[in-house]
C-alpha cells in the first residue's frame, strides 16, 4: 500500500470495489497478492488521491496501467483514453464471452483490453475456475 493515501481512502475504495479489481473484475478472494489503489487520473497528470480518482486494482491491472491515462485502440490504431471507472459503465465498454475472454465495445474497451492485458491466457483460466465455483462474474454482470 501507498503511506500517501489515507487508510480511510484506501477502505472506502476496497469497500465501494466489493474487493474486486475494477478493470479486470477478478476478486481479492482469488489472489495472493494485494491489491493496488490505482490513481485513475495519474497524479503527475494532477490526479488528486481522492475517493473520486481512486480504483482498485489487481497488481497486474495496476501494474500495466501504471501512470499512464492512453493506449492505442488495435481496431482504428487511434490513441484513446483507457477505461475510466468512475466516469464510465464497464458493461458500455465491455462484454465477458462465452469462452471468457472479455470483447471490447468501444475503442476504451478494446484498447484497455490490450493495454492491461486483461485476456491472457493466465487470467481466463482463473476466470473459468471462478465461475465453476460459483464466484464469477461478478453480480452486476449477470
Amino acid at each position: 500500500m501507498s503511506p500517501y493515501i489515507p487508510l480511510r481512502l484506501i477502505q472506502e475504495v476496497r469497500d465501494r470495489a466489493c474487493e474486486t479489481c475494477e478493470y479486470c473484475l477478478l476478486p481479492q478472494s482469488s489472489q495472493e497478492a494485494t491489491f493496488h489503489i490505482d490513481h485513475i487520473v495519474p497524479r503527475r497528470e494532477g490526479g488528486e488521491t481522492d475517493v473520486a480518482n481512486l480504483a482498485l486494482a489487481c497488481v497486474t491491472c495496476s501494474l500495466r496501467k501504471g501512470a499512464r491515462m492512453f493506449a492505442i485502440d488495435p481496431q482504428t490504431k487511434a490513441t484513446v483514453r483507457l477505461f475510466h471507472p468512475r466516469d464510465e459503465t464497464w458493461s458500455e465498454h465491455f462484454l465477458l464471452n462465452e469462452e471468457f475472454e472479455f470483447e471490447g465495445l468501444s475503442p476504451i474497451g478494446r484498447a484497455t483490453i490490450v493495454a492491461m492485458g486483461m485476456n491472457r491466457s493466465a487470467i481466463i483460466s482463473i476466470r473459468k475456475e471462478l465461475h465453476f465455483l460459483g464466484r464469477f462474474p461478478p453480480v452486476h454482470l449477470e
